[in-house]
C-alpha cells in the first residue's frame, strides 16, 4: 500500500478511532454535535467526528469501502470496464489527482454535515459519529468516474454494475431518512454522495455523460 493522501487519511482515521474506543473524553469532545457548533461555535467538529467511530465493524465498513473504492478513484491505471477509465492521477498527474481526492473526501465531509444541522441544530441531544458522509462522497465520486466498474455489495455474491448501485443505493438511503429509527445519519450519506457527484461533474462534465449514456 503505497503512502499518498488516501492511505494517510486511513491511517489517521483508524489511528484517532481506535484511542477514542478507550477515551470518552476524546470520544465526546470530537462527536458531531450541531447544537454545539451553532450555540458553543464548536465549528472544529464538522470534520473531527469523521475520525471517531462507534465501534471496530462501523470503522472497519468504513476503512474497507475508502480502500477499495478509493485506491482504485485515485490512482488506478486505464482499464476497461464497459469504458476506458483511469484513475485521478493518471487523468491529472499525481499532485492534483491527490488534490481532488483530500477536497472530494474533506468538502464531502463537510457537505455531509449540511442536512443534519439544518435539521438539529437547535436538539443538544443529538450526536453522530463516523467518516460515512466523506467516504459516501469518494463512493459516489468513484462511480461517477467510473460507471461501468463492477461492485459487490456484502452478502450478494454478485457483481453490481456501479451505475445501478449508486441509483439503488441512494434509493435505499432517501426510503430509510424517511422511515427514520435506524440509529444511522442516512441524511448525512445522502449529502456526501451528492456532493461527490457533483465535484466530478465540475471537474469533468463529461463524466455525466458518460453515466447516462448507461442508460440510454
Amino acid at each position: 500500500m503505497s503512502i499518498n493522501v488516501h492511505t494517510i487519511i486511513i491511517i489517521i482515521t483508524v489511528a484517532v478511532s481506535l484511542s477514542a474506543f478507550n477515551n470518552r473524553n476524546l470520544l465526546e469532545r470530537f462527536m458531531y454535535i450541531p447544537y454545539r457548533v451553532k450555540h458553543n461555535k464548536e465549528g472544529v467538529r464538522l470534520l473531527t467526528h469523521t475520525l471517531i467511530h462507534a465501534d471496530y465493524m462501523h470503522l472497519a465498513f468504513n476503512m474497507f469501502a475508502l480502500y477499495f473504492l478509493g485506491k482504485y478513484f485515485l490512482s488506478f491505471d486505464c482499464i476497461h470496464w464497459g469504458g476506458l477509465d483511469c484513475g485521478l492521477e493518471e487523468t491529472y498527474g499525481k499532485a492534483q489527482g491527490q488534490f481532488h481526492f483530500l477536497a472530494i473526501y474533506v468538502l464531502g465531509a463537510l457537505f455531509a454535515t449540511l442536512i443534519p444541522y439544518i435539521r438539529h441544530q437547535d436538539n443538544s441531544s443529538y450526536r453522530s459519529l463516523g467518516a460515512s458522509g466523506a467516504v459516501s462522497a469518494i463512493i459516489f465520486a468513484s462511480i461517477m468516474w467510473n460507471p461501468g466498474m463492477p461492485l459487490r455489495i456484502i452478502f450478494i455474491p454478485i457483481d453490481i454494475p456501479a451505475y445501478i448501485f449508486g441509483p439503488l443505493y441512494l434509493a435505499y438511503e432517501w426510503f430509510a431518512d424517511k422511515r427514520g429509527g435506524t440509529g444511522i445519519a442516512h441524511d448525512a450519506h445522502i449529502g456526501g454522495a451528492l456532493f461527490g457527484i457533483a465535484y466530478v461533474l465540475i471537474i469533468n462534465i463529461d463524466k455525466g455523460k458518460e453515466f447516462l449514456g448507461y442508460f440510454f
